[in-house]
């Protein structure tokens, strides 16, 4: 399941994060990519060891968890080895997959990859994010704030920027609930029973439904 949040950024908070995003900071991005995504990865990012990087990576982390269909979809154990991407001018990265673990001595698993845009689309042009999936290609350009989930497991790449400076944050969520099918039938019962109670409070529909949902959590979480 692939869903985009709109807003996850508020707009001070973008300016706090633009206001500290250094280029001179930057350095090549292929450090952190592995043996095969290096030959397709030409871009710079923040290193961790930067000043303004542990309290970019919270600002970002927290505003994912207080998006409530952010919770529901991804059903979030941590969100980790968070980074902050920067493409000029003829700067891309090819096709890859993400690495299944990730985060260094926490060793975390990579089930879901995030992109949260940071540049207006209309500063840059090309740059896309494109999921290579079995019906074609998709592709996504988000306002700024705006965040793209998608499977880590999904083939995909950034196009080459042609104009302009693209920024962004990149990420991965370890979830409560591995399989893919299992979470997006949470996701529905969860949009279910906020609808119902929404409608009529915390009527018997509401109960049977959040008890089910309970309990598949129960059993599909670790």
């Amino acid at each position: 399941m692939i869903f985009s949040l709109e807003e996850v950024l508020k707009t001070e908070e973008l300016k706090h994060i633009s206001d500290r995003l250094n280029p001179s900071d930057f350095i090549d991005g292929q450090k952190t990519a592995g043996w095969h995504a290096k030959l397709v990865k030409n871009n710079q990012q923040l290193p961790k060891s930067s000043q303004a990087y542990p309290a970019l990576s919270e600002l970002v982390k927290n505003a994912l968890e207080r998006h409530p269909l952010f919770t529901s979809a991804a059903q979030p154990k941590v969100i980790h080895s968070v980074i902050f991407s920067r493409y000029e001018v003829g700067m891309s990265y090819g096709t890859h997959v993400d690495n299944a673990f990730m985060g260094g001595d926490n060793y975390w698993r990579s089930d879901l990859s995030f992109t949260i845009f940071l540049s207006p689309p209309d500063s840059y042009t090309g740059g896309e994010l494109v999921m290579e999936l079995s019906d074609g290609d998709r592709s996504y350009r988000l306002e700024a704030g705006a965040a793209i989930i998608y499977p880590a497991s999904t083939l995909h790449r950034v196009e080459t920027v042609t104009q302009g400076i693209r920024f962004a944050a990149v990420g991965w969520i370890q979830s409560l609930v591995r399989n893919s099918e299992h979470r997006e039938i949470l996701f529905d019962l969860d949009t279910v029973r906020r609808s119902i109670f929404a409608k009529e409070g915390k009527s018997l529909e509401f109960d049977l439904i959040s008890k089910n949902y309970a309990n598949l959590l129960r059993m599909w979480g670790s």
